[in-house]
């Protein structure tokens, strides 16, 4: 018999009879069992630890840490979150043992897709993180990776929930960050969607109409008309006959945002993010799942909580009736024509924009809701009043005070959140109706103007030399509630010609490395979206509206930090032991 010269020697045969099991070059144990010789690789593909220090018995090599077992003939294992051992091909010549030190095992794209969704059914950790590793490193796209996520997302549970919003958020997110940065991401999210969704049942879909003659326009009031009445089963019907009828998703989401925004502010906003995340994800999501992603929007539909029933939207001030009374008058100017001059929209300028904004973070709300009606009539731009929005509830977080109540940085967050979804929606959308939505924001921003007395002072750039060292930062974050020293950090590193490219990477890494909780990761989505918004824009608001950007996810990522940082550490394992590092071995 002639071995090929790249195959290792693993001594004599008699010798490893006596020793039973050993260790040879590259990592592999080589075993000595019921008369036979077998090999793998000696890291136990849980976390690492040496299997040559196991036990074999009857064929079952048990790794003697968390007692994962293998077959040893084929490395298969008998736990489905240790994965399987790569094992290699043995041959005896002349008494020599000799094994290939290349495995049997295939590590390709497709084998890493099917431990991705095992790791999604099993809601295991350690089984998601490697298969993102492995996917990553083979070069599959990170949409087409997050891609398996939203289809077991949408399949199993009961709708659309904050894990396929995590999800959606990290993977618009992904070109901000680096390598490391994108496993994170894409981790988080789909362990996210795991806990959500895995040892759930499947959700049924429900069928279409028989007749695809209904007009689109009556089905949307069929639509409207059972989600008003918390009819989310004659919603779903209507929408699936609406998507079999080949309705387009842009006039699809129109009639469901509609939908949603015919009460105020439903559940602090969740309601209009949500759907506004599961729209993102149909940009990039198989063609297949559109029904399943869309359908699942509906459940969350049948007790959101409408803000114009709550004492806050009615008194002392009465903002309800004022809004309405708005949305009649825009419906009644018909905001569908064009102005005289044959353009659709017109644009503020940087003095009127700033005049806006100094309103909506007044304490006048009837002039503020009085303001956007006037504008909205004039052919302002929806979306660039919902940027102006947005870039106010960003500066609520950059001006809320530390003595509030921890809970209450949620508060600004929704606000903020949701305008970031309003204005990305009004991006797409001409739909008259859905500009109701930047009223239920701005009000929203007014009300949340308690949280910013004390107001907390916004940094100014310091005197010295600012660092450009970003792990300074990811110090600070090390440490409890260091929001304003971080603030003044990120401020002295904007005026300091720091690159913001690298602070948004940094920031997203901050963010990563923690055991985060939904909302910051809607923070950091909504906060570097808004960021390159304002970046294709010139002028002094512009440039102080990407500094608020930048200090509002600062200030809210430092006050929830630092965590335990269990999910990250699962994460640095399996790329350590992707890229085949001892885990266990001394330095």
């Amino acid at each position: 018999m002639s071995v090929s010269l790249n195959w290792i020697s693993a001594g004599e045969l008699e010798a490893l009879k006596q020793a039973g099991a050993k260790v040879i070059r590259g990592g592999i144990a080589v075993f000595y069992h019921e008369d036979k010789v077998y090999a793998v690789d000696n890291r136990c593909p849980h976390l690492g630890f040496p299997l040559h220090m196991g036990s074999l018995c009857d064929g079952i090599l048990t790794c003697h840490w968390h007692h994962a077992r293998f077959d040893v003939c084929s490395g298969g294992t008998l736990d489905p979150w240790a994965d399987d051992v790569p094992s290699h091909e043995v041959r005896v010549d002349g008494g020599e043992v000799w094994v290939n030190p290349v495995s049997r095992r295939a590590d390709g794209a497709e084998k890493y897709k099917h431990k991705l969704k095992e790791g999604l059914e099993q809601n295991i950790g350690i089984v998601i993180a490697k298969a993102v590793v492995g996917l990553i490193e083979a070069g599959v796209p990170e949409q087409d990776i997050a891609r398996i996520g939203i289809e077991f997302g949408t399949t199993y549970g009961t709708g659309w929930n904050s894990g396929l919003t995590i999800l959606t958020a990290m993977t618009q997110s992904v070109d901000k960050l680096d390598k490391n940065g994108k496993i994170l991401a894409l981790y988080q999210g789909l362990v996210h969607v795991a806990r959500g969704s895995s040892g759930r049942g499947t959700r049924h879909l429900l069928t279409a109409l028989p007749s695809a003659d209904v007009p689109f326009e009556r089905l949307t009031e069929w639509y409207r008309s059972c989600i008003e009445v918390r009819d989310t089963q004659g919603a779903e019907k209507v929408l699936i006959t609406a998507i079999r009828k080949g309705i387009d998703t842009k006039r699809l989401s129109e009639m469901m945002l509609v939908a949603a925004t015919d009460h105020f502010y439903l559940d602090g906003g969740h309601a209009f993010d949500f759907h506004s995340k599961a729209f993102e994800a149909l940009e990039w999501a198989d063609s297949s799942q559109k029904v399943r992603i869309l359908t699942s929007l509906v459940p969350m539909m049948a007790r959101p909580i409408r803000s114009e029933e709550l004492h806050q939207w009615q008194a002392p001030v009465n903002l309800v009736e004022p809004i309405k009374q708005a949305v009649i008058e825009l419906e009644n100017h018909s905001a569908k024509e064009k102005l005289a001059d044959g353009s659709t929209n017109s644009r503020l300028s940087a003095e009127k924009e700033e005049q806006l904004l100094r309103q909506l973070l007044s304490d006048a709300p009837e002039q503020t809701i009085a303001l956007l009606r006037d504008l909205l009539i004039a052919g302002t731009a929806p979306a660039q009043v919902a940027q102006i929005v947005a870039l106010a509830a960003a500066e609520r977080i950059v001006r809320f005070h530390t003595q509030n109540d921890f809970a209450d940085w949620i508060a600004v967050l929704h606000t903020f959140t949701y305008a970031h979804a309003v204005h990305e929606r009004l991006l797409q959308s001409d739909e008259p109706l859905l500009q109701r939505a930047i009223f239920h924001g701005a009000v929203s921003v007014y009300l949340d103007r308690f949280l910013n007395v004390p107001t907390a002072s916004r940094p100014k750039p310091s005197d010295s030399a600012a660092s450009s060292n970003l792990q300074e930062l990811l110090d600070l974050l090390d440490q409890r509630q260091q929001v304003g020293p971080a603030a003044q950090w990120v401020m002295d590193y904007i005026h300091g010609d720091g690159d913001p490219a690298a602070l948004l990477n940094t920031l997203g890494h901050a963010l990563l490395r923690e055991d985060a909780e939904f909302h910051s990761f809607q923070m950091y989505e909504a906060a570097v979206a808004e960021f390159d918004r304002w970046q294709a824009a010139e002028g002094t608001l512009a440039e102080k509206a990407r500094e608020t950007m930048l200090l509002a996810c600062t200030r809210y990522l430092a006050a929830h930090a630092p965590t335990a940082r269990e999910l990250p550490h699962t994460a640095k394992i399996a790329w350590r032991l992707h890229k085949g590092e001892r885990l266990f071995e001394e330095d």
